[in-house]
């Protein structure tokens, strides 16, 4: 079974940086991370192919950066001058070998969750 974990939220502040990690397991194709902040919607942040492809939010675009470590099923999210906009549970999300790429659709596969919380 397909189990992904995400991990690296937690409190900052406005300005500051954060990592995301989510380890998934089993064979995975595309990788994403959404966020959803209480009464909005859910969003995608960034998503990237298993040959590196990558989209990401407008709002997002030149502060967050999304890699992937294929051998070790794991992908990453690189958030530089965090706004307290940016606050949300963060999400990581996969779907199967050959699958498109996360955007307005996303995978089947998704984390459980981890906060990220920035202060002004």
């Amino acid at each position: 079974q397909v189990q992904l974990v995400e991990s690296g939220g937690g409190l900052v502040q406005a300005g500051g940086s954060l990592r995301l990690s989510c380890r998934c397991s089993g064979n995975i194709g595309p990788m994403g991370w959404y966020r959803q902040a209480p009464g909005r919607q859910r969003e995608l942040v960034a998503a990237v192919s298993r040959g590196g492809n990558t989209n990401y939010a407008d709002s997002v675009r030149g502060r967050c950066t999304i890699s992937r470590d294929n051998a070790k099923n794991k992908v990453y999210l690189q958030m530089n001058n965090l706004k307290p906009e940016d606050t949300a549970a963060y999400y990581c999300n996969a779907g199967p070998i050959g699958t498109a790429l996360p955007g307005r659709f996303a995978g089947p596969y998704w984390g459980q969750g981890t906060q990220v919380t920035v202060s002004s």
